[in-house]
């Protein structure tokens, strides 16, 4: 039918009735709306994709490890730049090649396997390879993930791999920053316990003058009661006659040096064993605490500590004792008093120049745990500290009165011994509390 054989507009709206012609328009304008809002639609999606495939080209380029997209016949459907720049050709030609011929070695054999197993059963594998670079053979660790179609379709993998190399070089300088660390922390508790013994030396070094002087002195008494004894017994040798000599012993005074030569011994002997008792303190305290866990008397522990920071401070603290004597933990002696010393040595301090400064140290036992309290009545720990109070270096002294590192070891040696350093809340002054494994008694 040639053009001017169709009817008109005026013809065919005669023919089938006004309402019937403004159906046919509406349906006109509504095919016509529709089309031109799936033209939106589809520019829209054209454009999505569009910004989806700039985004994944960048990606492709931009990372450092190795990724390759493999299709259903584990040919390669894409791949980064850094694996283009590994096999030395541009992605253009490795699109369509198989994986495999990327591969040197036995282990390529691996990496096939786990592609088959990924693509079998949808699941992630990892598996070595040698990937065959521009210089030469090159371990790479791949892991192998599905790439899948709507529908869960298999349509190939997604290889990302780093070159074990690079790998354990990683592994090797973190093992290398862990040993440093591990070397730093060891540090820092020696140089706590050096700052700790440099605060009792005046008090040490008071402690031993007295019985060294006393012992000093008896060896001089002792001299010249061996030089009279000896005036003496000389006389006695020479056949010198009975009343010359006890004319002789009572000018020498030996009788009263007789007496005295009891004492002077028994003096010159508490001397020496209170300079044995300081020594042996002495090392107790510098020892490294790295030796075997055992009993140890949580009481005379904080006794000998107590002992030390009156030493040291000069402090005219009241300190008590309370409950359990003994108290026996499993521990390394040495590590908890070095917890008890800072303790008692921050609770002194804090008390400095309060006239009524009182501590008490009371221990008890709680099932299988060994439990020893420091509580002072001193101006306690402001609410803005106590978050923070065992962090290191955080400390409430003035400048070069502390290293604010005491609670933070504290704290790290009482998780060492499976055991808890915490502030404990009190209604007036500050109360520590530490928790060790109760050790058996011998």
């Amino acid at each position: 039918m040639s053009p001017d054989q169709f009817p008109s507009p005026d013809t065919l709206r005669a023919d089938i009735g006004d309402a019937a012609w403004v159906d046919v328009m509406q349906a006109v304008d509504r095919t016509y709306a529709e089309l031109v809002d799936y033209q939106e639609q589809l520019e829209t999606r054209n454009a999505e994709l569009e910004a989806l495939r700039t985004f994944l080209s960048s990606i492709m380029h931009s990372i450092s490890d190795y990724l390759v997209v493999t299709d259903t016949a584990d040919c390669i459907a894409d791949a980064s730049r850094s694996f283009c720049k590994a096999v030395g050709l541009p992605v253009e030609k490795l699109v369509g090649q198989p994986i495999a011929g990327f591969l040197s070695g036995t282990s390529s054999a691996d990496l096939m396997t786990a592609i088959s197993r990924t693509m079998a059963q949808r699941a992630e594998k990892t598996a070595e390879a040698e990937l065959s670079t521009t210089i030469g053979p090159e371990p790479v660790e791949f892991r192998v993930s599905p790439r899948l179609r709507a529908g869960r379709k298999r349509a190939g993998v997604i290889l990302t791999g780093r070159p074990l190399g690079e790998l354990r070089r990683a592994y090797s300088e973190l093992e290398t920053s862990h040993e440093e660390l591990k070397q730093a922390q060891t540090q820092l508790v020696r140089n706590e316990k050096l700052a700790s013994l440099g605060r009792l030396l005046a008090g040490v070094a008071h402690e031993l003058n007295n019985p060294i002087s006393f012992v000093y002195a008896n060896t001089h008494a002792l001299e010249k009661y061996i030089n009279r004894f000896e005036t003496y017994f000389d006389r006695v040798q020479s056949g010198a006659s009975r009343d010359e000599l006890v004319t002789l012993r009572a000018n020498l005074k030996l009788d009263r040096d007789l007496r005295n030569l009891r004492t002077a011994i028994n003096g010159a002997r508490d001397g020496a064993e209170r300079v044995k008792n300081i020594v042996e303190d002495l090392r107790r305290l510098s020892a490294e605490g790295s030796g075997e866990l055992r009993p140890t008397d949580l009481v005379q522990t904080a006794r000998i500590s107590a002992d030390w920071v009156e030493r040291g401070s000069k402090s005219h603290v009241k300190i008590t004792f309370s409950g359990a004597e003994p108290c026996i933990a499993h521990a390394r002696g040495g590590h908890i008093q070095q917890v008890l010393m800072n303790l008692i040595q921050n609770a002194v301090d804090a008390m400095s120049g309060q006239p009524d400064a009182t501590l008490d140290i009371a221990t008890r036992y709680e099932d299988t745990r060994a439990i020893i309290e420091v509580t002072d009545n001193g101006p306690g720990i402001p609410d803005s500290a106590k978050a923070k109070i065992f962090d290191p270096f955080f400390t409430t002294k003035e400048v070069g009165q502390g290293t604010g590192l005491g609670l933070s070891i504290s704290h790290k040696i009482a998780d060492e011994h499976g055991g808890a350093l915490e502030l404990v809340p009190t209604d007036s002054g500050t109360r520590f509390r530490l928790t060790l494994n109760r050790g058996d008694q011998t």
